[in-house]
């Protein structure tokens, strides 16, 4: 079967109206959700994009890759911290077997469409496998969406481009081009198999969409809306359109009756202002983007596997980003590729959404600064969810079942639960070789460096 991977970027858990956002308009994910498995308790490996991009191509985690924060912050880690952010590679190694090398194995036509931030040039989607890249490079996020999709704007005066694209004209729109190639991918292989990654940037900052759109969510927004942000919304109804047309042109081709499409988020919706303005909300949960708390690492997970899953179905098991590799391994017949993962297939689990996985903990490690965050790691086994803070050691404790808002913490309550489960987090750490922050000697404190 054919494979059309779509990944959101900071898609929040709660931003589609299929997953209860009142403000958000995404009639054409809401459908989709219609025709699929929606799941309720999908993570992401990491709480920020390019880990968990490097999980979702390899099947192992971010820690066991040594890849555990974005690109550029690898590069350049801070260093006025009180502790030294742990040494995260850059670029994903050429000796991993991607999940696109193995459909090039196999003889499909692989393409990258999009956002990519796993490497610079040498570590680029055609190192891995991919036939076709347009817009893949090391940055993060555009300029501007809109032509020539270039500048220096934001993210420190650096001039970023958008390589790899058609000709564009005044008014474009990057997400639009974007899905334009995808779809130039799908009309050349409609009678060859293909496995085709639609990593459009949305809904990542800068927060920019059409102005009529803007102005549409402008006047729809009410006192009672969790959501709160017009252009926001207004993206993410640009985003849904474009979903949108890849689905139709999968339904009016018949390719939807042979091709598996998946849908997620690299990590929670990012929470923190954009132009003075916070971005999304990602409610009920707690917190967002960069923390190891639910609203960083849940995410919006939908699977649609034609002869395999039930239209509509809702699977509450916990699953994540590594279990995607060995998932459509199983799917396609695929040989093994590597021989060490983290993830499980979720082949049975597809077609049985009810059933229960085999008992396993889910373990993360972002052993760095952000915002939302100091370095942490956590662990949830059951619906237990342990975080351990890397700079103090401050253990979180909480009920996910009882309290999926993370509100009430339970480690003075109970601390022998808390021990079992740090040292289960400590053992596997070690077993996937997790590298840890240290102590910054240059680092002084505030008080040290004013005086009393």
């Amino acid at each position: 079967m054919n494979v059309l991977f779509v990944l959101a970027d900071d898609l929040g858990w709660s931003d589609l109206a299929c997953y209860g956002s009142s403000y958000h308009e995404t009639p054409n994910l809401d459908e989709f959700a219609r025709t699929a498995v929606r799941f309720t308790n999908a993570y992401a490996s990491a709480p920020v994009c390019s880990p968990t991009r490097a999980a979702l191509l390899t099947g192992k985690s971010p820690a066991r890759l040594g890849m555990t924060t974005w690109h550029e912050a690898s590069m350049d880690p801070p260093g006025n911290k009180p502790m030294r952010p742990a040494r995260s590679e850059g670029n994903l190694p050429l000796s991993e077997i991607s999940l696109a090398k193995l459909y090039w194995q196999a003889g499909y036509y692989t393409a990258h469409v999009g956002k990519w931030h796993l490497g610079t040039a040498g570590y680029y989607p055609e190192a891995h496998g991919f036939d076709l890249n347009v817009g893949g490079t090391f940055w993060g996020a555009p300029q501007t969406y809109f032509h020539p999709f270039s500048g220096d704007r934001h993210y420190g005066g650096e001039f970023r481009y958008v390589p790899g694209l058609p000709h564009s004209k005044p008014g474009d729109y990057l997400p639009d081009l974007l899905t334009d190639a995808a779809l130039e991918v799908i009309n050349r292989n409609a009678s060859a198999p293909f496995f085709l990654n639609y990593w459009c940037h949305s809904v990542h900052t800068p927060i920019e969409a059409p102005a009529g759109l803007v102005e549409h969510f402008r006047r729809k927004l009410e006192p009672g809306h969790t959501h709160r942000n017009p252009a926001y919304a207004a993206m993410l109804a640009r985003y849904d359109y474009n979903v949108g047309r890849l689905l139709d042109r999968l339904r009016t081709t018949g390719l939807d009756r042979n091709t598996i499409v998946i849908f997620t988020s690299d990590n929670g919706g990012y929470t923190e202002k954009f132009e003075g303005v916070p971005v999304t909300n990602n409610l009920p949960l707690r917190s967002g983007k960069g923390s190891l708390y639910e609203g960083g690492l849940r995410v919006p997970l939908m699977i649609r596997v034609p002869g395999v899953t039930q239209a509509g179905a809702v699977c509450t098991a916990p699953v994540i980003t590594t279990d995607f590799y060995p998932t459509l391994r199983a799917l396609n017949g695929l040989p093994a590729g590597t021989t060490t993962l983290d993830g499980v297939s979720l082949a049975g689990l597809l077609s049985q959404p009810q059933t229960a996985l085999a008992e396993r903990d889910l373990c993360f490690h972002f052993p760095h600064y952000y915002p939302t965050t100091t370095p942490v790691s956590s662990i949830r086994s059951g619906s237990w969810k342990l975080l351990e803070y890397l700079d103090t050691g401050r253990l979180e404790l909480f009920d996910l079942r009882e309290d999926p808002g993370e509100s009430v913490d339970l480690v003075t309550k109970l601390p022998d639960r808390a021990r079992l489960l740090r040292t289960k987090l400590a053992d596997w750490r070690n077993q996937v070789g997790a590298r840890l922050p240290t102590v910054n000697p240059d680092f002084k404190s505030k008080i040290e460096r004013t005086g009393p």
